[in-house]
């Protein structure tokens, strides 16, 4: 008897624990699937220990026969196998939907229910019936009852172990804890009945509770049975991205370590708490909106943030968890592009100082040119002062000299018209040259103007005056369109880019004289076109290959082969435009394989033929 009272005394301990555990996992938020077949799990469990202390109550207080109250503790018992087998599949399967043909599992226990309630008539259930179990004589349906038992048991099991196996090859801490909670009752009960072991009827629903213990342990220990294997687990806590992972309820269920040491976040701040909680100081802008259009349309969405806290950049990626078309949830996955965005800055950095280094080259090669074109027109307007004052003079001289006519006095004035109109053409040149100079010598690139085809074309001929005469090298201009006809971006770059590809088009003829390019300016296709075509050398198929994918040059040391790759860049950026080109190599005779040898030979011919000449004359002359 002393054992029956201290297995009595731990079943009414278990019950108590049961119930208490029953009510903490029904307050967890958010309830999850799986934690509802977990909370059936424990109901059944319950049930069997509440109906087997009011049948000893009963027993020892009204000599009650305990058979009468079996039945409602096999309502827990038989249907604690079939709840633990639903529980395992949850487990293991993601989306794990109750359909209809899987109430089949509750046949066998629904049949058994009905036996242990109707044994009294049929004893096919129970022959015998007592507390201690080795005194029990048991009937046909018993054994169907634990065969029944055990299968579900060990498919369970066997689940259990086939998911963890596959994901890791060996088991996760929550799998072996489960493992070993539900092997609890399922020993006991084998040993009892070999009768190994003795055994009465609060053995069993006290094995149940020890199993439902660990369980509940692996459960909130690790997270509602949110499995994540050993291997896989070291897998992800090394990364140098972090994530979360939502379920369908937008709750932050699972994220890895580095997630916690970048934004200096604890992980009893993230586990279960909505992601909005995440965003209360809208340190994640956008997060809200980016997670509605995943769970809506199921679409991997991305953006860039500064998380200013830690002073990093991310790029912040939503991709939907779904398996077989059922939303699950979704993965945040956060890359640290710190190092990639201070190298483009370093690039970028690098890229203005190139470009600044190429626009004060090209603004020394215009200095000669700017000096000669300003110099001219100076020399004209000192002329015409001069000639202003000589005019001047005159006329003070005439000032009340009878000889003198009206007429005469309209003559100087009218020569005085005609030299201020020249000074005033000369003045606008040369503001039309100091605006232009301007504009590519100020660092302004970046500014967006309106500007017309004429002030444009004005530009590059001012600009590129002096090297084009300098070169012998004639610019033809044809526009096509109206000259009025309006731009919006930055005419510097504009104008940097055409003189660019003039200069090399000059290039092109290594010198020759008397040679022409044309600058052409059209509408093709709604498109405005503008083209410079010269005639030299073209370029070789190496040289074509490479153009403006990088910095290529074709004068040795002269030259940066940045001005093109520039071109072509800010062509595309600020312009919207493109740049294409097409090329004729032309061939050029080249004498410098000729030897000195064979040229003394050449030149000795040359000498013996202009003698023989000069003596057929002298000879024709007699």
């Amino acid at each position: 008897m002393q054992s029956i009272d201290t297995s009595f005394i731990l079943l009414i301990l278990s019950t108590l624990l049961l119930i208490v555990l029953a009510r903490y996992t029904l307050k967890k938020k958010p309830i999850t699937k799986l934690q509802k077949y977990f909370s059936f799990m424990v109901l059944s469990v319950i049930i069997i220990c509440v109906g087997l202390v009011v049948q000893k109550i009963c027993f020892l207080l009204f000599s009650t026969n305990p058979i009468y109250f079996e039945g409602f503790v096999y309502i827990g018992t038989c249907l604690f196998p079939v709840l633990f087998f639903l529980m395992s599949a949850c487990f293991v399967k993601n989306g794990f939907e109750f359909k209809k043909r899987y109430l089949l599992l509750f046949i066998v226990p629904i049949l058994n229910i009905i036996s242990v309630f109707t044994t009294n008539t049929h004893h096919l259930f129970y022959d015998v019936y007592s507390f201690n179990l080795n005194e029990m004589v048991y009937g046909p349906i018993m054994y169907v009852h634990l065969a029944y038992t055990y299968i579900m048991f060990f498919t369970g099991i066997v689940m259990l172990i086939k998911h963890t196996s596959k994901n890791s090859g060996f088991f996760s801490k929550q799998s072996l804890l489960i493992i070993t909670g539900v092997s609890i009752p399922v020993i006991i009960n084998i040993l009892g009945s070999f009768n190994f072991i003795q055994m009465n009827v609060y053995t069993t629903p006290i094995s149940f509770s020890l199993a439902v213990l660990f369980v509940t342990f692996a459960i909130f220990r690790f997270n509602f049975l949110s499995i994540t294997p050993i291997a896989l687990e070291k897998v992800v806590n090394r990364m140098s991205d972090c994530y979360l992972v939502l379920n369908d309820k937008n709750v932050i269920i699972d994220f890895n370590r580095p997630f916690l040491d970048i934004f200096k976040v604890k992980d009893t701040d993230l586990r279960n708490h909505p992601v909005s909680d995440l965003n209360k100081n809208g340190e994640f802008p956008r997060i809200e909106s980016a997670i509605q259009t995943v769970s809506v349309s199921s679409k991997t969405v991305s953006y860039d943030i500064y998380y200013k806290h830690v002073k990093k950049y991310f790029h912040v990626e939503f991709s939907s968890i779904v398996d077989k078309n059922i939303f699950l949830g979704i993965l945040i996955l956060f890359k640290d592009t710190t190092q990639h965005e201070e190298d483009m800055k370093t690039i970028k950095d690098n890229q203005d100082m190139l470009v600044e280094r190429e626009r004060f080259a090209s603004l020394g090669q215009m200095i000669g040119g700017i000096a000669h074109n300003l110099k001219t027109p100076i020399m004209s307007i000192a002329g015409a002062a001069e000639a202003l004052t000589d005019l001047i003079t005159e006329y003070d001289i005439s000032i009340g000299d009878p000889e003198v006519t009206s007429e005469d006095h309209h003559a100087i004035a009218e020569d005085m018209r005609s030299w201020v109109e020249k000074v005033k053409t000369h003045t606008a040149y040369m503001s039309d040259v100091i605006t232009a100079v301007k504009g590519q010598a100020v660092s302004s690139n970046d500014s967006v103007d309106t500007f017309t085809i004429d002030e444009l074309v004005k530009r590059v001929t001012i600009l590129m005056k002096h090297e084009l005469k300098h070169s012998l090298v004639d610019l033809n201009c044809n526009i096509s369109i109206d000259k009025d006809f309006t731009l919006r971006g930055s005419i510097n770059s504009l104008v940097q880019v055409i003189d660019n590809i003039i200069s090399n088009a000059i290039q092109s003829y290594n010198g020759q004289p008397d040679s022409i390019i044309d600058f052409n300016v059209d509408i093709k296709d709604n498109t405005l076109v503008l083209s410079v075509r010269d005639y030299g050398c073209g370029m070789s198929e190496d040289v074509q290959n490479k153009l403006f994918n990088e910095m290529i040059t074709t004068k040795g040391k002269n030259g940066t082969g940045l001005g093109l790759f520039m071109s072509y860049s800010n062509i595309k950026a600020k312009f919207n435009g493109n740049i294409t080109f097409e090329s004729e190599v032309r061939k050029r005779y080249d004498f410098s394989h000729i030897t000195p040898f064979v040229l003394k030979i050449v030149l000795i011919c040359c000498i013996i033929m202009e003698q023989s000449l000069y003596f057929a004359l002298c000879f024709y002359r007699r």
